[in-house]
């Protein structure tokens, strides 16, 4: 804010806000678009995607925000998903910025980098809602979205940091 005042808008900040501003939309676009086409949208786990372009195309600082933030966005503005089951996916996407930018710098490997954050951000998730569910404080199903869909798209998006951070 200090920075618009000031009359100093970077290329970044206004990268950053476009695609906050997109990511926001196309969350809260995703039960829509679900209920009016039948179509199983949260298969393409629009959440992380939104990570991916913001890893991709941002600052790591809105990579965290985007994390921290669109979860909650989609709680406040659908109900959905659960308050709990919020928080665990808040927690995941958290855990695979920092893994995410942690391994990078350890392996210097991005796709790498990508695919291990995202498996490991996503065993941890699965870890907490076996615990949750079995102690009965979630309702439904372990896993949602099929495993060979959930792989699918971990090489999609690691292949897509990789090309876009040669």
């Amino acid at each position: 804010m200090e920075a618009i005042l000031n009359g100093r808008i970077s290329k970044s900040i206004i990268k950053s806000s476009a695609l906050d501003i997109f990511a926001i939309t196309a969350i809260y676009l995703v039960p829509i678009l679900s209920h009016m086409f039948a179509l199983p949208v949260y298969y393409i786990e629009p959440m992380r995607l939104m990570l991916i372009l913001a890893i991709a195309h941002t600052t790591k600082k809105n990579a965290y925000l985007l994390a921290l933030t669109l979860p909650i966005f989609s709680f406040i503005v659908s109900a959905h998903p659960v308050f709990l089951k919020t928080l665990l996916i808040t927690g995941e996407l958290l855990l695979n910025v920092w893994l995410f930018f942690f391994l990078s710098e350890k392996i210097k490997n991005k796709f790498g980098s990508m695919l291990l954050s995202v498996g490991l951000s996503k065993i941890a998730y699965y870890s907490l809602k076996f615990t949750l569910l079995s102690a009965l404080l979630l309702e439904g199903s372990l896993i949602s979205t099929p495993l060979a869909i959930q792989f699918v798209m971990m090489f999609l998006f690691s292949g897509y940091i990789f090309l876009s951070k040669k």
